[in-house]
């Protein structure tokens, strides 16, 4: 029985989706005016992972995704770089997908850009103008939040915190609260901008979340899921904004929210100027390794980074890696260990996606493995089921070359006979054609040399 977390009611609940077995899901995406960096990456590749979890339960998930292309930071990147901001929206959405596809985020359905919905945003805009909870200033259309009796269910709170995602078109010296956020800003001169019935401006930042949610899902559907710091204001307003004008209620069913990636006790952002780039992490390290290291940490906690734990993660990853890798399709197979061990993963996954526990079983069932010398077609099969929701390993690296088996077999003949320096010669050769041999007493086992 699935059960996840919701922070709406802060407990574990089962999982029902609202039509049988098919799952609505929508995941707050970049705003593209940079790389992703390895914070992004630890939100996106852990929902990665839950949405194939869904899917391997046989739910009918279907994972959409908004691309922010048009807000204040692109327009101010932008202007630095002297060229129209949805030029460089193109480009960094370009750079967004490719990064998706390196590190196996490959689960959503749809991607959805905010420009594509603007006839759907002023459409929502003027359902709220006319049920009264927006009010008009010189500079655009805001959203009066206290006109909503339920703003702030979520979060708990309605004031920002230190640690809140937010965004600058929200600011207005002539709003009515302080919280009020923008929903339709008028541009300023060489602004991109929208002729509609609000003026010529653009959406705010959280009513292309619900205009999107609403043409696609309908104004409820089942899981709303991003970082943690999109909980307040971000999604609190998309509740008040969702809620209001369709007055169906609750807008979403269950709220997942990921735990933020620190550097030196920070939170990962680009505003701080301490971030990682993705493109950076990969010159380093595999994809398979930094989707080990996210999902060696459950979803809703935070992951202090360091080269060290990144070096500890790859160090894990290659000792499951190398026991595939001698895995013989001739080899015994317990049948009873692989179900058994099946059961305690899903087990561990049903309970709010723990895969740092599910990560643990398998590590269990290697070890038993190695001392019971198992290891054949079940087996590798099992492997390749798993690999489907963690994607942490690489069977085009499984089985060595014919030429680097010989080589090995050779090196091995040179030092039963203790001929050292020709071994050596061996070794390094063997080496240069990116693979490496391990001495273990059941004799060398060949590896792959990893990034």
């Amino acid at each position: 029985m699935l059960k996840l977390y919701n922070t709406l009611t802060r407990k574990k609940e089962i999982f029902k989706p609202r039509r049988d077995k098919r799952v609505n899901l929508f995941v707050c995406g970049p705003t593209v005016y940079d790389y992703m960096h390895i914070g992004h990456a630890k939100t996106y590749i852990q929902l990665d992972a839950i949405a194939k979890y869904l899917k391997s339960r046989e739910y009918k998930v279907f994972y959409l995704q908004n691309i922010t292309d048009l807000d204040d930071k692109i327009i101010e990147k932008a202007r630095k770089k002297k060229i129209e901001p949805l030029k460089l929206a193109r480009e960094f959405e370009k750079y967004y997908h490719q990064d998706e596809k390196k590190l196996g985020i490959n689960s959503v359905t749809k991607h959805a850009r905010a420009t594509d919905y603007i006839k759907q945003i002023t459409k929502q805009v003027k359902t709220l103008i006319n049920k009264g909870y927006a009010y008009k200033t010189e500079d655009g259309y805001y959203y009066d939040i206290k006109k909503f009796k339920d703003y702030g269910k979520l979060s708990r709170r309605t004031v920002l915190g230190s640690e809140d995602a937010v965004s600058r078109i929200d600011e207005g010296i002539k709003k009515k609260n302080r919280g009020d956020f923008c929903l339709w800003k008028i541009s300023k001169l060489g602004e991109p901008r929208w002729q509609t019935e609000l003026g010529a401006g653009r959406p705010g930042w959280h009513i292309e979340d619900t205009a999107i949610t609403e043409t696609i899902f309908g104004p409820r559907y089942d899981i709303h899921a991003g970082a943690k710091d999109l909980i307040f204001p971000h999604h609190e307003a998309e509740i008040a904004q969702m809620e209001a004008s369709s007055g169906e209620k609750p807008m979403v069913k269950y709220w997942l929210h990921t735990g933020f990636l620190n550097v030196k006790g920070a939170k990962m952002s680009k505003s701080l100027k301490n971030f990682i780039t993705v493109r950076q992490a990969l010159k380093k390290y595999s994809p398979q390794v930094l989707r080990f290291f996210y999902l060696n940490s459950h979803y809703r906690s935070p992951i202090d980074f360091s080269p060290e734990i990144l070096e500890k993660a790859k160090n894990g990853r290659q000792r499951l890696q190398d026991f595939i890798q001698k895995i013989e399709t001739d080899g015994k197979d317990d049948l009873t260990l692989i179900e058994k061990t099946k059961e305690k993963i899903v087990q561990n996954l049903d309970n709010d996606f723990d895969t740092v526990k599910a990560i643990a079983v398998i590590f269990n069932f290697v070890k038993q493995c190695h001392k019971r010398n198992l290891g054949g077609e079940k087996t590798f099969k099992f492997f390749r089921e798993l690999n489907k929701i963690f994607g942490v390993f690489d069977f085009k690296k499984t089985a060595a070359p014919l030429e680097i088996k010989k080589l090995t077999q050779q090196r091995e003949k040179l030092r039963q006979q203790k001929q050292w320096a020709e071994a050596d010669k061996i070794r390094q050769k063997i080496n240069k054609l990116g693979f490496q041999i391990e001495d273990t007493p059941q004799g060398p086992v060949i590896k792959r040399l990893e990034n």
